[in-house]
């Protein structure tokens, strides 16, 4: 027959036989309860046609009820492991936390691959929990949490990850600490373990707010060390916010941050102190106010002193200056140097002076390139003028050096950022 004659053949031909078109429809009702039921069995040949449909008909309305009935005994609580099952590069500030929807904790057991249990804390509504410290890096841990409904049906949640090892992650050292108060120039600065290509993602996730609203502007030093700093300096009394969110930033490929806090420093008073070759005097300057000048002797050729604005950095009551640690051979060895507070990196120092007569100071240059004011040995005599200074100096307070024969100090060399102006500084920025 052809295809065209179906339609109208009244012979014996399938087409148009009632019995196979009832049976046909039969057939797909069949298949579709079963498969609405779950199990699909088909058959070549065999049996009774409407003994098979009654059959089918039953075991798709088992499969029905039994799926309701498990339906009924699933948890409506919903688990989540942070960051996951078989994650690796973990984090290791957020990983381990545990949270529920439709429901409340009622356990989670949290240890390490060796069997060590971490500690941690759930919440006053049982619908979270963390680990009580940061974690370790390159460590394995599994979670086991329960929970359950309303209906107390209880839900179970497991997962195990490996934190971000040390090879594979990067911290960045700052200054000034939380808490601290300190002068006006002080800048905020990290300092990188590992060298960061990606800088503006790191850049990015550093943010320098103040309580006086001045713009703050990050500029890289280098790929391991970003400053940052307003355009004139910290407004005295106000307070620095440092928001610090690198835990998972790619600073380079496959290397990630690991911090996540917040911090703060107060600024102190705002004190300057300039020291001029010309009259060899130091004049210190706060809050607007002369409040003293002091002789002092720069550096004598050809160990002047750099021109410039330097930081103080470093305080020590006493210390070692050898100058084989700053290049300069066997000049000098001084084990006790009193009330030293360091400017730059190079070795730059306002420091008390016993080795000195007296008359030096506010006439002839002496030193290897640091300020020097009179002091005692020992530094206990409070009348000297470096014991004064020295008392009255906050870390971050600002030395400015003028009309020495010497270069500018390069702004790099400490935390001489300010020597920068403020279209360069901000050209060093990667954002």
């Amino acid at each position: 027959m052809k295809p065209s004659d179906a339609a109208t053949d009244t012979g014996t031909g399938i087409a148009n036989d009632p019995r196979s078109t009832v049976t046909r429809r039969r057939g797909l009702a069949t298949i579709a309860a079963l498969v609405a039921g779950g199990a699909v069995t088909l058959t070549a040949c065999g049996g009774d046609k409407s003994s098979d449909s009654g059959s089918s008909g039953a075991s798709a309305k088992a499969s029905e009820s039994a799926a309701a009935a498990a339906a009924k005994d699933t948890s409506d609580a919903n688990i989540t492991i942070t960051p996951g099952d078989n994650k690796t590069n973990a984090s290791i500030q957020t990983s381990g936390q545990v949270t529920v929807t439709g429901g409340t904790l009622v356990s989670v057991a949290m240890t390490t691959d060796a069997g060590t249990k971490v500690a941690g804390t759930m919440t006053s509504d049982k619908t979270g929990w963390k680990p009580d410290a940061q974690l370790d890096r390159s460590t394995k841990y599994k979670v086991v949490a329960t929970a359950e409904d309303s209906k107390k049906r209880e839900s179970v949640a497991n997962a195990t990850f490996t934190t971000v090892s040390p090879g594979n992650s990067f911290i960045g050292y700052f200054n000034p600490d939380n808490g601290t108060t300190v002068g006006v120039g002080m800048p905020v600065s990290f300092n990188f373990d590992k060298a960061i290509t990606n800088k503006k993602a790191v850049e990015q996730a550093i943010t320098v707010t103040t309580s006086t609203g001045q713009e703050v502007v990050g500029h890289w030093f280098s790929a391991t060390r970003l400053d940052f700093r307003p355009e004139e300096y910290w407004t005295a009394y106000s307070t620095v916010t440092v928001k610090i969110a690198l835990d998972g930033v790619e600073g380079a490929s496959g290397v990630f941050g690991v911090q996540s806090k917040t911090v703060s420093f107060k600024i102190g008073r705002k004190q300057v102190s300039t020291a001029d070759d010309n009259t060899k005097t130091m004049t210190v300057v706060r809050d607007g106010k002369t409040i003293r000048t002091i002789p002092v002797s720069l550096g004598a050729a050809p160990n002047t002193t750099y021109n410039g604005i330097m930081v103080m950095s470093e305080k020590y009551k006493k210390t070692r200056m050898n100058s084989q640690t700053v290049g300069l051979g066997k000049a000098y060895d001084i084990k006790d140097v009193p009330h030293a507070i360091r400017l730059t990196n190079s070795g730059t120092f306002v420091h008390g002076n016993y080795w000195r007569p007296t008359s030096v100071f506010g006439h002839t240059d002496t030193s290897h390139g640091c300020v020097g004011l009179h002091d005692t040995k020992g530094g206990n005599d409070t009348s000297t003028p470096a014991y004064w200074f020295y008392n009255n100096s906050l870390l971050g307070d600002v030395v400015v050096v003028k009309n020495s024969p010497d270069k500018t100090v390069s702004p790099d060399n400490g935390y001489s950022d300010w020597n920068l102006s403020w279209a360069d500084w901000k050209a060093g920025s990667a954002l």
